[in-house]
């Protein structure tokens, strides 16, 4: 039986004694309503201002006519976070009234709503409220794009399951299935590895095995992008390197140092003379952390100052950041169009790896319709791994909305060296509050229970992060053994946390956890 509000029911109002508010910090303090109602309406005025000439800015970006009720918001969500709310939702709450702390998804409306309110509580003004609907357009638009391009679940679990399909996938049909009928709402394609031949057969059985569950399961395939890495290593077999270690960067082996020093070439030569001493170098999804220390004759020495207590030995293959280097690297590869052959004709979605400026998607536009014959745009995914590509990011986002049905992958890997660890988890959250603004869904991706796809066991704080990805619109599990028990363990987080949390506001079901809690009255 569901539990009441007991204290003073929300059904009837009731008088407040003067020692009821012998400990409260509300509305006597508070500043005045009329001073409220004018601060909020100077705050309209502006957001409605700036917006408008934001949309100036943007009206070349924006051919896609479905897009644009969004970006108008978007364009106000900017405005409005151009301001220091802080002090003012305190004094906003202690009357009871809306913080807009939930308004990303419409702006405008809730700040109409707020101002009704507050014109009527001063005696200022007395107009009309919003219609209702007005605050569920947002949503309405965000689930529509989510289920465009992310694939329509058959079931009512609001968050998508998203897997990096292995290569045995080509051929293993009972795998497949298993990764659907477990929650697997939509595939992806790493074109970094295999070939067309074995992308062809993992298609194929992919939509062989939907058709027979009378699913829909959208492919995603995406270019590999400018992503560095480790080509070759030259070391004695298990050397391990540990902080204070040096090892060397080379455009060519035969051009290491005789010393027997640890030396890698790598898949993109040129950056090794653009290296700068002081420059960071981070290998392995930053397992090693190095500086430069010295830089000649097409050789860049480093020196480890973040590994593990045991070390860690340089590897071939291995991913390679520079956060604070300009690589100048074009943004789409030989082997990305190469790809895209492949990829414009068979993909459902394409995905955009180290996208960083707006001219980037202008780029892949124009290389993608060149191979797709007038057929209809094919929804892009954003993948956000760089410092740059945040700092763009709502220009990136209004530059391929603005031409085709788009979403955003948060990918944590990349981004977290690039930016810093400690600053990993607020990004994230910016990330999350401008494609709610902008009503473009949201992948959450890189590491997610990633001990258990790899070993069968989740740690405490990866089943934390999959419950806290239930407010992203997808969520992306990556390969390995124990990939079918990870999508079941996630579908069963997000399908709980799908009855606490929508987006930013909890929701206020009974609690179940507690046999004691329901309150009799």
């Amino acid at each position: 039986m569901k539990s009441s509000v007991s204290a003073r029911s929300l059904g009837q109002a009731q008088p407040i004694k003067e020692d009821d508010c012998s400990d409260a910090r509300v509305a006597p303090q508070a500043p005045a309503l009329a001073d409220l109602y004018r601060t909020i309406l100077g705050l309209r005025t502006d957001v409605v201002s700036a917006g408008a000439a934001t949309m100036g800015l943007w009206k070349d970006a924006l051919q896609n006519e479905r897009f644009r009720p969004a970006a108008e918001n978007f364009a106000q969500y900017l405005a409005l976070r151009t301001h220091d709310l802080s002090e003012l939702q305190p004094s906003l709450s202690a009357y009871g009234l809306s913080s807009l702390g939930r308004s990303d998804e419409h702006i405008l409306t809730s700040l109409d709503a707020l101002l009704v309110t507050l014109g009527r509580l001063s005696g200022l003004a007395t107009s009309e409220y919003p219609s209702p609907r007005l605050f569920s357009d947002g949503e309405r638009t965000l689930r529509e794009e989510q289920g465009r391009i992310l694939g329509r679940d058959p079931e009512p679990r609001r968050t998508r399951i998203m897997v990096t399909l292995p290569s045995e996938t080509a051929s293993d049909k009972k795998l497949v299935r298993r990764l659907l009928m477990e929650g697997t709402n939509c595939v992806r394609i790493n074109c970094a590895h295999d070939d067309p031949k074995i992308w062809a057969d993992m298609i194929g059985t992919v939509r062989s095995v939907a058709k027979g569950l009378a699913r829909d399961c959208p492919v995603l395939m995406d270019i590999a992008g400018p992503k560095c890495r480790t080509e070759k290593v030259q070391a004695l077999e298990n050397k391990r390197l540990h902080r204070g270690d040096a090892f060397v960067l080379v455009e060519r082996l035969q051009d290491a140092p005789v010393n027997g020093a640890i030396s890698a070439t790598l898949t993109f030569p040129e950056i090794i003379g653009r290296l700068r001493v002081g420059a960071e170098v981070w290998i392995d999804d930053g397992k090693i952390g190095a500086r430069v220390v010295s830089n000649k004759s097409g050789a860049a020495r480093l020196e480890v100052f973040s590994v593990r207590a045991k070390g860690a030995r340089l590897k071939a293959e291995k991913g390679v950041n520079f956060p604070n280097t300009d690589l100048l690297l074009p943004p789409i590869t030989k082997d990305d169009l190469a790809a895209l052959d492949f990829v414009a004709q068979h993909a459902d979605i394409v995905g955009f790896s180290f996208v960083q400026r707006p001219s980037d998607m202008v780029l892949l536009e124009r290389e993608l319709n060149s191979r797709r014959s007038g057929r209809p745009p094919q929804p892009v995914v954003l993948k956000i791994e760089t410092r740059l590509g945040v700092e763009n990011l709502p220009e990136l986002i209004v530059q391929g909305a603005g031409m085709r049905p788009l979403a955003v992958m948060i990918a944590r890997g990349d981004l977290a060296v690039e930016l810093g660890f400690a600053r990993m988890s607020e990004i994230q959250e910016e990330i999350l509050w401008l494609c709610d603004a902008a009503h473009v869904p949201v992948i959450w991706a890189t590491q997610v229970l990633d001990q258990l796809v790899s070993e069968g066991a989740p740690t405490r704080a990866e089943a934390t992060d999959a419950a806290m990805s239930q407010r992203a619109e997808c969520v992306m599990l990556n390969k390995g053994p124990f990939l079918v028990e990870a999508v079941a363990f996630l579908k069963d987080v997000l399908e709980r946390m799908d009855r606490h949390q929508s987006k930013k506001s909890a929701r206020l079901e009974p609690l179940r956890s507690w046999r004691d809690l329901a309150i009799k009255l």
